[in-house]
């Protein structure tokens, strides 16, 4: 199976497809963002690749020009949601660090301080 065929199981992939309903608030040629259902700040984004990769590495790997859609397709949510004050962009990579859809995507968190280390 090629990256950029589209995984039966993957939730983001069937988001992507159309055929799970979702907040979108900007979509590209090669991205898609939508609001995050379980919120962790009160602005929270998902930024996804329209093609399914399963992390980050292996997007850099197989399209690295896409992460740099990804963090400018987030860089245009953020200032389409007032994040003048600047946001957070966070990839999670492998159950360990709290991925849970295996299809990369770039959380993209604001409106409040974000505190540092993350938790």
């Amino acid at each position: 199976m090629s990256a950029s065929s589209p995984v039966e199981d993957c939730l983001f992939c069937r988001i992507v497809a159309g055929d799970v309903p979702a907040d979108v608030v900007h979509r590209s040629d090669t991205t898609l963002a939508f609001r995050d259902v379980n919120p962790q700040a009160p602005t929270h984004v998902l930024v996804v690749p329209q093609e399914h990769h399963v992390d980050a590495a292996a997007l850099a790997r197989d399209a690295p020009a896409t992460v740099a859609h990804l963090v400018d397709a987030a860089r245009m949510v953020a200032a389409a949601e007032g994040l003048d004050d600047g946001y957070r962009l966070v990839f999670n990579a492998g159950a360990q660090a709290g991925q849970t859809v295996f299809h990369v995507h770039l959380h993209l968190l604001g409106g409040r301080d974000l505190g540092w280390p993350p938790g």
